[in-house]
């Protein structure tokens, strides 16, 4: 099982950037899949996570309005568009899967990041002012 994420850089406050992570060696489709990041001396911490089907998303407050989280089960992909992007923006994100299937699962789980099973080495987005 491997999780690769993507599309990390540099950028300037305000512009935005697209992070892909693609699963292999599984079918996540029936799972939750979730975006966490951190940064330099803080601990890792909950961005987006979004349901088996897509249709249940859930993000954190720093980011409500800003990131939208998606997925394609077909490529057993899952995506996060970041928009207005702002220094305090800046960590190195993660993808994470958790393998308990269902909205039920996702209702109680998806925010705690000792709930996921598999995770990605993570990319780096830096936010310059």
């Amino acid at each position: 099982v491997q999780l690769v994420e993507s599309g990390g850089g540099l950028v300037q406050a305000g512009d935005s950037l697209r992070l892909s992570c693609a699963a292999s060696g599984r079918t996540f489709s029936s799972y939750t899949m979730g975006w966490f990041r951190q940064a330099p001396g803080k601990e890792r911490e909950f961005v987006a996570a979004i349901s088996w089907s897509g249709g249940l998303q859930y993000y954190a407050d720093s980011v409500k309005g800003r990131f939208t989280i998606s997925r394609d089960n077909a490529k057993n992909t899952v995506y996060l568009q970041m928009n207005s992007l702002k220094p305090e923006d800046t960590a190195v994100y993660y993808c994470a899967v958790d393998t308990c299937s269902g909205d039920g699962c996702f209702v109680v789980r998806a925010k705690r990041r000792g709930e996921y099973d598999y995770w990605g080495q993570g990319t780096q987005v830096t936010v310059s002012s």
